[in-house]
This record gives C-alpha cells, structure tokens and sequence, in this order.
C-alpha cells in the first residue's frame, strides 16, 4: 500500500526543470522529521516548510497497489500528447518508491522524477534524480542528476558535494525569516563560485501549488 499526501498537475517550480509542466505526487512520511511541530527542534531538518502528514490533501488517500496508484496519476495529466512527467517527493520518497510503480508509470508514458533527501537508497529505474542533501545526515546517492542544496544550513558547506557525481549544482535560499538575506547570501556564493546555480522556489512567486 502507498500513502500519498496529495497529488496534483502543476509546474515544476525549482531547479533544472523550472516551468515544466508535471503531476506533483507527495508521500507521505520522513526519515528526518515526524512532520509534527512538537518535534520539529530535535528534528534532523528542523527547517522544512512542508507537509507530508496524513492523506488528506487534495488527491490524496491510500492507494493499494502500482496499478491503482500510477492509474489515478495518469488521470491527472491533461491530455495524450508526449512529455509527461511526474515528480514523486514528500517527507521523503524513498520510503515508499519501488520500482514496481515506476515501471508501471513507464509504461504509461510518464518520465520519472524523483526529489529526495539522499539517506535512503532509491530504484534504479529513475529517469531525473534530485538530490537535496540535509546537514547532520548521511548521504548514501552520491550521483544524479541535479544536487539542490538549502542555503545557508548549518554544519554543511556546499564545498562538501562539489566532488560529487552530478550534473547540475543548485543553491536554494532557505525560506525563512531571514529569506531575503539568505537570498542575497545564495546570490553572492554563486557569482563567487560559479559551479553552482541559483534555483528559486519560482511557484511560490506565482502563488501556484
């Protein structure tokens, strides 16, 4: 059985893939944090902005099966033509994914993307992988993709991952109350370091989901 927070037909809002329209489908559940508030300050990410508890948001519920679950993703694309693609996040993906479903959404069309913390090894059968490693965890994917790192965090340099097996190397500022001055921070460590990349939480500039 999967449990899904929700799912939904949006576009990518962030990093390499920014604009490109996408079924969004979020698991629930984390290995870094319970999701709960009360234990957010003890938690391994004590800043996400996310909420993968429960399965009630829209489009969401528990679903028994890769038949069942890749089914109801399909319903959510518009239309037949090419290109789609589905985004599985969370909490953190890896708990649930298998490549049972994933196979499932191939032979439905769908390119696969995946958006994960990296501490859980994932299927192979990923078609774009996103890395977004936490400070105080253990990396265990070292390559994919695209690696997005949240600036700034404490205890980790992005001078840590610069020797890692990635395509493309993005800074997101940390969305907090210091954002506009995590903003101009992540802005200046690119142009002084231009192995990295700006990404922006474009959606949320948008008001989109």
């Amino acid at each position: 059985m999967y449990q899904i927070k929700e799912m939904y037909y949006t576009l990518q809002g962030e990093g390499a893939r920014a604009g490109r329209p996408s079924v969004f489908c979020r698991f629930t559940g984390c290995n870094l944090w319970s999701g709960r508030e009360k234990d957010r300050s003890e938690a391994v990410c004590n800043f996400c902005d996310t909420d993968f508890v429960g399965v009630d948001g829209p489009g969401g519920g528990k679903f028994a099966d890769s038949l069942e679950l890749s089914a109801a993703i399909a319903l959510l694309w518009p239309n037949e033509e090419p290109n789609k693609y589905i985004v599985f996040t969370g909490g953190e993906p890896g708990l649930q994914l298998d490549d049972e479903l994933i196979d499932q959404l191939h032979s439905k069309n769908f390119e696969v993307a995946v958006e994960t913390n990296g501490t859980l090894h994932l299927p192979t059968n990923i078609d774009w992988l996103t890395v977004s490693p936490k400070a105080d965890s253990t990396l265990k994917i070292k390559a994919g993709n695209e690696l997005k790192l949240v600036y700034p965090q404490e205890n980790v340099s992005p001078q840590s991952y610069e020797d890692l097996n990635f395509e493309n190397f993005y800074l997101q500022p940390m969305d907090n109350a210091d954002k506009d001055k995590n903003t101009q921070r992540t802005i200046q460590y690119c142009l002084e370091n231009p192995k990295w990349k700006l990404s922006l939480q474009t959606h949320k500039y948008m008001g989109i989901a």
